[in-house]
């Protein structure tokens, strides 16, 4: 029994890093996404979408190893929330993939057009989103339920940084409608960004119920 247990632990030992492959894959997506827009790189963001394949083939082998090991084996309480968090982050992990491969669309769909005002916000946002992610899963291998908690805060920040960027880029559109077009490009990127943080706080969310077992919403004082 000892062997199988162990076996079994393996198992989702490897799961666990898998699942932070998949960060580390997304998180490097939403950067190259957000440089290649601000350096105004078109092929990059050419590659950001092509890559966003090997991004949704990892979510769906990491998903289906998840439910062979439910249905081969016994898992205890404890072990079925593991589970569930793995599938439930892989999840909203590819979706996040998804945003970046939005804003490198958006990044095409501007194409050569000028900007009407320097990206700073948006990269900002980007870093904090990016921080978030990684914070997020670090709670995760950690078992950090206060950690998860403290991480979910900063979405607040993010929802700040996109108010600011729609005021900005609202107020440059009455002044100038020929940007209007492009603005409005540019707060699709944002958004995309905002709701990348709000998928982080999902994340936490599942760490604090591998945690405690609860199921509890976080951070629910939106900014």
């Amino acid at each position: 029994m000892a062997s199988i247990r162990t076996h079994f632990e393996q198992q989702l030992r490897e799961l666990q890093d898998d699942t932070l492959v998949l960060g580390s894959m997304v998180d490097s997506a939403i950067a190259s996404a957000v440089d290649a827009l601000k350096r105004r790189d078109l092929e990059a963001s050419n590659r950001v979408i092509d890559e966003d394949n090997l991004i949704d083939r990892k979510r769906w082998e990491i998903e289906q190893r998840s439910i062979m090991i439910i249905a081969t084996q016994q898992p205890t309480a404890s072990d079925l929330r593991f589970l569930y968090a793995i599938a439930s982050i892989i999840t909203d992990l590819e979706r996040m993939a998804d945003h970046a491969e939005g804003i490198a669309k958006i990044s095409l769909m501007i194409g050569d057009n000028p900007l009407p005002k320097p990206l700073i916000d948006i990269p900002r946002m980007c870093d904090v989103s990016r921080s978030m992610l990684r914070r997020s899963l670090d709670a995760f291998v950690n078992r950090d339920a206060e950690g998860a908690k403290a991480v979910a805060q900063e979405d607040d920040l993010v929802d700040a940084l996109y108010d600011q960027v729609y005021r900005e880029l609202l107020t440059i559109m009455i002044e100038n409608p020929r940007t209007i077009t492009i603005a409005t490009y540019l707060l699709w990127a944002a958004h995309n960004l905002e709701r990348i943080a709000d998928r982080v706080t999902n994340i936490c969310e599942r760490v604090v119920y591998t945690v405690t077992g609860r199921m509890e919403e976080i951070n629910v004082s939106k900014y």
